[in-house]
């Protein structure tokens, strides 16, 4: 999945994309386990497609709590 698609995505949406593609990961590791598959680039494409989503939800929220006024940043 591109990076440029995921952006075009509201919060909601990757929320649910990250879910969804949890749920795949773990459906692979688990046929992997079972000796059903041997697909690790699947795995790894998984896997770092749920790296970007979380990625781009960080910035997403970095950039809203910037924007909003009165809100403080903990640290």
């Amino acid at each position: 999945m591109k990076a440029e698609k995921i952006r075009n995505l509201t919060g909601d949406e990757l929320q649910h994309q990250e879910r969804d593609l949890a749920d795949q990961l773990f459906k692979l590791k688990f046929q992997m386990n079972m000796g059903q598959t041997e697909s690790l680039k699947k795995i790894r494409g998984l896997r770092r497609d749920i790296a970007r989503v979380q990625t781009i939800r960080r910035e997403q929220e970095l950039a809203a709590a910037k924007t909003a006024p009165g809100k403080t940043e903990k640290k």
